[in-house]
């Protein structure tokens, strides 16, 4: 099984997801769609945490030393 970007996973997810919301989907078809959408959210949050990993091994103070910074700050700064 090839690896997908993040991107590929979730234009292939936001796929499943209108063709569930349609409705039209037979019951057999529905529970593939569903699995394979599990599936999809899981390879998401792994390509998700990966990249968290990397972005704290990026992140470093004035001196060098690694700095890890909550997401949610928006200025750049630590706390």
């Amino acid at each position: 099984m090839e690896s997908k970007t993040f991107e590929e996973n979730m234009q292939r997810l936001e796929q499943i997801v209108r063709a569930m919301e349609r409705g039209d989907v037979a019951l057999e078809e529905s529970l593939s769609l569903f699995q394979e959408g599990a599936g999809l959210v899981k390879s998401c949050g792994k390509l998700l945490d990966e990249a968290e990993l990397q972005v704290k091994k990026i992140m470093t103070a004035g001196d060098g030393s690694p700095v890890e910074v909550p997401f949610e700050e928006t200025d750049g700064q630590p706390g």
